[in-house]
């Protein structure tokens, strides 16, 4: 597994893309649709990903893994999944709550 986004849901995602961008200086890498823009964090690999979906699973990481449906076919039946794997423009994805709560997503690349 690899960290390759910080997830933050917010309430608007204009407003927030004003703040990141101007306020902070992140610059956009991508977007998707008007709901979800993933923007550069300087200096490092990890991009930012603002999202005015999910806010009831708070923020957390996104973890990149070879294969989401092998991932939660091996561990379905420890990890406690709140959603299960879907499709998404780069691949699939899927979310489960750690030992204490926490939503961690998992993506993979299948389809670039």
């Amino acid at each position: 597994m690899k960290l390759v986004f910080l997830y933050h849901p917010v309430d608007n995602i204009k407003e927030s893309l004003t703040y990141y961008r101007d306020t902070l200086g992140f610059e956009e890498a991508w977007r998707e649709g008007e709901h979800t823009v993933a923007l550069h964090i300087p200096n490092s690999e990890v991009r930012l990903l603002i999202e005015d979906d999910e806010k009831e699973l708070g923020a957390g990481g996104v973890f990149l893994v070879e294969s989401v449906d092998q991932f939660f076919n091996e561990k379905k039946e420890v990890l406690e999944f709140v959603k299960e794997p879907i499709d998404i423009p780069p691949g699939r994805y899927a979310i489960y709550k750690d030992n204490s709560g926490i939503a961690i997503r998992i993506i993979d690349f299948s389809k670039e």
